[in-house]
């Protein structure tokens, strides 16, 4: 490890100090709403091992300054994210579902449920497979861009980091406020009958003690279905629907992906990329709309974190 004067961050990166502020926007939050919370002392438990880890790891960075140790620190908030995740539940989930009005209103757009008959009109067993392959690729393509610019960009990999990490905490914020949980979640409990006849009730606080799922369609017996359901049975709660953090962030990767101008990285993470956009309404997480806003979010999201960035000074 190489000690450099260049490479020295006294304090936190501008990416945790992100996470401390997303922390202390949902214990203001947790205020509110203390009273109907399920879990308090496991969410409160994750928030003091977030500033543990966070502070540990600048403080191991502090003793020894160099790429490994900072490479570490951006490590540790990449595992929380998949911590994070399922907490916007608890706390979503004391406020009145939405679902209705967003099946409503893809029955309106489309004149259908594109999610209930996507897998329908592709029965195929390899179709399955590559839509599983794309939507369990969501952190490896991350983690791609990571030691891509660590490695190859490392003057701005603390940007690509903040962008990264503030994009989630955006789309984190949405799901703890917008309690909607998508076709996967809604569909079982409405049942698929009603949903297809285009009648979309409204559940209340059904969710608040409901968290069963439906299956995802496709080759049950294949390599990349076992692996969604591993992930989902791992980290999937009724939450997170609108917009689609992974079509948003993995465009936010797409455009950091571009931004370097190597195409063969860009080549190598765009049929990922294609695969997940679609994958999210073919396994009944998101209703086409979320798709499509978080494609349009992902591209305004990381457009303003880079101006931020830049005009702030961040590192």
């Amino acid at each position: 490890m190489v000690q450099t004067k260049q490479l020295a961050v006294k304090g936190l990166l501008a990416a945790e100090w992100v996470g401390m502020a997303y922390l202390l926007f949902t214990l203001v939050f947790m205020a509110f709403v203390w009273t109907r919370l399920e879990n308090v002392s496991g969410m409160l438990i994750l928030r003091g091992e977030y500033v543990a880890a966070t502070l540990g790891a600048w403080a191991i960075y502090r003793w020894r300054p160099c790429k490994l140790t900072m490479f570490l620190r951006v490590i540790v908030q990449m595992v929380f994210l998949s911590w994070w995740y399922p907490d916007t539940y608890e706390l979503n989930r004391v406020l009145p579902n939405l679902d209705h009005l967003f099946a409503g209103w893809e029955q309106t757009l489309f004149g259908c449920q594109p999610s209930l008959l996507f897998s329908q009109v592709v029965p195929y067993g390899w179709f399955s497979e590559l839509m599983c392959l794309g939507y369990v690729s969501y952190f490896p393509l991350m983690l791609v861009i990571y030691v891509y610019y660590f490695f190859q960009r490392y003057q701005e990999f603390k940007m690509a980091t903040f962008v990264i990490m503030s994009s989630f905490f955006a789309y984190y914020i949405v799901f703890d406020l917008l309690p909607v949980t998508g076709p996967q979640f809604y569909y079982l409990a409405v049942g698929t009958e009603k949903i297809a006849a285009g009648i979309f009730p409204y559940l209340g606080d059904w969710f608040l003690t409901h968290s069963e799922r439906m299956a995802a369609p496709g080759w049950t017996d294949g390599f990349f279905y076992h692996l969604l359901d591993i992930t989902h049975d791992a980290g999937e709660r009724p939450t997170a629907a609108f917009p689609s953090s992974h079509v948003g962030v993995t465009t936010v990767l797409m455009m950091l992906a571009l931004r370097t101008k190597s195409w063969k990285l860009v080549g190598g993470m765009l049929p990922f990329y294609l695969l997940m956009c679609f994958s999210t309404v073919y396994i009944f997480a998101h209703y086409l709309i979320d798709a499509l806003a978080g494609l349009a979010t992902g591209i305004a999201i990381y457009y303003a974190l880079c101006a931020i960035y830049k005009k702030m000074g961040l590192r």
